[in-house]
């Protein structure tokens, strides 16, 4: 599976570009806020039907412009398809093959990304929310009913938690929140305690390499609720206390991934090193867990993240990426390394246009 190209029409910096790709490589180069991180996010959307880097779709659509559009062929075997997203202030447009899909949920499955940027690196080290947002873009790529379960959950949440702060103390409206609420729950409960438990197995493997067996790591999915009638009962004994706050306590937007680096939690007491390592063996994780998930290998997009890494986890990476299509983004990439690379093809970014190098 691979990108055979890409189009754009008024996307961030992109005026107009179309541009053919290489089936295994390619490495964008050039200074910062040139519009790198933007071909990146182009292709994210394909394949997610959203961006990895904001929750609003008007972010995309070039300054005082009306629209904006992404179209993309994809190859898998001897299929093409085409993925066309065109962004408009009032929503979007979303078609695959020329027909128009009623639900972003029906684009999933189309190309499965990974994509790897320096905010990954952050994964271990900084809050709940940045593993629980990694869980779930995984998850709603991989099983399509997911998607749809968390949207749901954080619709009635938000109901819930707008009752909340009105100061609203009708119990009997609050049994119809919770029973919907609890239902969602549970699924993405059970989803995410079998994602982890399955990520975990392909990490220990990858990260026993990366450290040659000197470290070794464990993955644990961390909640409060393991059946619909536990988290009813939550609900509804924290009622007080989630009126009194404004917001509902506990539930899967609360939950959390423990990591677990030779008996220490590395979220609070690992080093740096050991914090980046991890997060590399999660990444890429990613991979191989979709390949077993799907029998497809997902593409690749490292976002500036190689200069971050050192030269052992460069070059683990690097031999990560021998069965996927790679997408690189860089300031520049030192002559050692480039020597280390597939064969592939290489462009210049400056101020929203792309050329071959």
């Amino acid at each position: 599976m691979y990108f055979k190209d890409i189009e754009l029409k008024n996307f961030r910096n992109y005026k107009d570009l179309k541009i053919e790709f290489d089936k295994n490589l390619n490495i964008f180069l050039g200074h910062n806020a040139q519009g790198k991180t933007n071909l990146l996010e182009s292709i994210y959307v394909t394949g997610m039907g959203r961006s990895f880097r904001t929750n609003s779709d008007k972010e995309m659509i070039l300054f005082n412009e009306e629209f904006a559009k992404v179209k993309a062929n994809i190859i898998e075997e001897n299929r093409e398809d085409e993925v066309e997203i065109i962004y408009q202030n009032d929503g979007k447009i979303i078609k695959l093959d020329g027909i128009k899909l009623q639900r972003t949920v029906d684009l999933l499955e189309t190309v499965y990304i990974v994509v790897f940027s320096p905010e990954d690196l952050k994964i271990v080290k900084e809050g709940p929310d940045n593993r629980r947002r990694f869980l779930d873009r995984e998850l709603c790529q991989i099983k399509p009913i997911y998607y749809s379960d968390l949207g749901n959950f954080k619709k009635v949440l938000k109901e819930r938690n707008t009752l909340l702060r009105e100061n609203n103390n009708d119990k009997n409206l609050y049994s119809v929140f919770n029973e919907s609420l609890a239902e969602y729950a549970i699924r993405i409960v059970i989803e995410r305690k079998k994602f982890i438990e399955r990520l975990n197995e392909i990490s220990q493997k990858l990260h026993d390499n990366i450290t040659s067996g000197a470290e070794k790591i464990n993955l644990s999915y961390e909640t409060k609720i393991n059946t619909k009638e536990e988290y009813l009962d939550l609900l509804n004994d924290n009622f007080e206390k989630d009126l009194y706050k404004g917001y509902t306590s506990f539930g899967p937007h609360k939950d959390d991934i423990k990591i677990v680096i030779n008996d220490t939690d590395i979220r609070t007491y690992g080093s740096q090193g050991q914090q980046r390592t991890a997060a590399l063996s999660m990444k890429l994780a990613e991979l191989g867990l979709i390949k077993q998930e799907t029998g497809k290998d997902a593409v690749l997009l490292l976002d500036d993240v190689l200069s971050e890494l050192d030269q052992n986890r460069q070059r683990y990476l690097i031999e990560s990426m021998k069965s996927v299509q790679v997408f690189i983004t860089a300031t520049e990439i030192d002559e050692k390394l480039r020597q280390l690379l597939p064969q592939g093809k290489s462009f210049l970014v400056d101020k929203g246009s792309i050329k071959n190098i």
